[in-house]
């Protein structure tokens, strides 16, 4: 059976067994351009991440977990819906999804999960007009911003006028989760978040305790980088290690909020049956990259873009700490929710598979392919297609530091599909069997790069092997073409109607 239908079979036609306890409570965090290596465990040189040290030392480790896309608001939709963003439109940053998805917050919603949403959103504005905000995509409350935000975030309550709030914007989120789990509890309701930091994105600011932490980095990185100035917005050239230390204390602080969310679920009695889960959503930003120990930043389909962290805690199921090297993606969780609350799948072709025997133990290694794609939207917004959702409710409301054509905010946009053509195909893509991996890339030549690795013995993907096996070259471009084909089918619109 090939790959793709594999992953149909298992991802789409197979309901989920009922589950064997649900658990009280879930909670899937993210981080915002947080990669694979910027971790304690996973053996940083600088930054400090204690509370993630610990979820890895006490709960499942995912040493291979994926993003399903280089980018932010691409992941965040395979991350809500279990499928590839490319088949809602959803192909780069500031590009919405679209109403017609089902969200795990519909399916957790249905189980009689009180279902909210924190942070950062970036699939569509956050107003209560929108149609793809996250009131309107199955969420009871939340408090959210359309992208990004630092210290003292402006952030819309359950879609209302942005109203700002004092402190470290990791802390922030987490009071706010802490209240409403407790709504949840008085209510006698299990509950399910997503909150979404806005940390370590850049431009980058910290606590004077966080930053003292890593004083000593600027005289040890002094090449100069590109980022945002949080002084006017605009772009900005500064040293590596003075953007270091800023954004590494960031990731400190996001960090100490995690712990204080850990702790409160201790002293509620809530932590044994709480799932509770933390990954990035793309590779370490170019900024911030020191090179090591994978190819490629943020925006690369190389592991360096979409290589991040993965941690799971749930003691009533994980009682013991265990690591996998099994290879893992943001479009799993939607499959892996559905089966743990004894909920239904959505009928539309899913990227993602169930994890829960993952969890448990018994299953080692993925049985189809994992497939990335940077749809190419030049052709796209050349043709100006009509837009799937009227430009006035993909308007932004929530400002933030870094400016876009003179503003604040930040707009959306999707559109209808035009027919189809060769071009639709192109775009950095790539596609994980087993341990290699096919990377293609388009030339200025006209004719592509096609790059393959054995990421068992070349993690770091140093060394092209595409010479050395021509057939699996072949077999594996076929594949990844056929899946190229059915995400396309779900781009015209045609799953909506199953």
């Amino acid at each position: 059976m090939k790959p793709i239908q594999l992953c149909v079979l298992l991802a789409c036609l197979c309901a989920p067994a009922a589950p064997s306890a649900a658990p009280a409570g879930i909670i899937l965090m993210m981080g915002d351009d947080h990669g694979w290596e910027e971790t304690g465990y996973n053996g940083h040189p600088h930054v400090k991440t204690p509370v993630l040290d610990d979820m890895a030392a006490t709960g499942l480790k995912l040493e291979r977990f994926y993003a399903a896309h280089p980018s932010c608001s691409p992941t965040r939709a395979s991350f809500l819906t279990g499928r590839h963003p490319n088949r809602m439109g959803t192909f780069a940053p500031g590009w919405s999804f679209r109403p017609e998805e089902v969200t795990s917050a519909r399916l957790l919603a249905r189980a009689g999960y009180h279902c909210t949403h924190l942070g950062k959103w970036h699939v569509g504005a956050v107003k209560k007009e929108s149609p793809v905000s996250p009131l309107a995509m199955g969420f009871h409350e939340c408090l959210s911003h359309d992208n990004f935000f630092e210290l003292n975030p402006s952030l819309s309550r359950n879609g209302g006028a942005p109203e700002q709030f004092q402190g470290e914007s990791s802390e922030v989120l987490v009071r706010e989760s802490i209240a409403s789990i407790s709504r949840a509890q008085k209510a006698g309701r299990p509950f399910f978040q997503i909150i979404w930091f806005g940390s370590p994105h850049e431009p980058y600011s910290g606590r004077p305790g966080d930053l003292a932490l890593y004083d000593d980095l600027p005289s040890k990185y002094t090449k100069k980088v590109k980022l945002t100035s949080n002084e006017t917005g605009g772009p900005v050239t500064r040293p590596q290690g003075e953007v270091l230390r800023e954004r590494y204390a960031e990731i400190t602080a996001m960090d100490r909020a995690i712990g204080m969310l850990r702790r409160h679920l201790s002293e509620s009695g809530l932590r044994d049956n709480t799932l509770l889960f933390y990954c990035g959503d793309n590779g370490t930003s170019p900024d911030a990259s020191l090179g090591a120990p994978h190819r490629g930043t943020k925006a690369t389909v190389y592991e360096g873009g979409i290589l991040v962290p993965g941690l799971i805690e749930w003691p009533a199921r994980i009682p013991s700490p265990r690591s996998t090297r099994f290879r893992a993606s943001t479009s799993d969780l939607l499959p892996t929710l559905a089966a743990i609350a004894g909920q239904p799948l959505p009928k539309r072709p899913l990227d993602g598979m169930d994890l829960t025997p993952v969890i448990d133990g018994t299953l080692a290694e993925r049985p189809a392919a994992l497939h990335f794609w940077e749809f190419n939207t030049a052709s796209l917004i050349k043709a100006r297609p009509e837009p799937y959702i009227a430009p006035a409710l993909q308007q932004g409301t929530t400002p933030l530091v870094k400016k876009m054509g003179g503003k604040a905010t930040r707009d959306f946009t999707n559109y209808h599909q035009p027919a189809g053509t060769e071009a639709d195909h192109l775009g950095p893509r790539s596609i994980i069997d087993g341990s290699h991996k096919l990377v293609v890339h388009e030339q200025k030549s006209g004719r592509p790069l096609v790059e393959l690795f054995d990421l068992d013995k070349d993690p770091g993907e140093r060394t092209s092997i595409a010479s050395e096996k021509p057939e699996l070259v072949q077999k594996l471009q076929q594949h990844l073409r056929e899946w190229q084909d059915s995400v396309l089918k779900s781009l015209s619109g045609a799953d909506y109607s199953l």
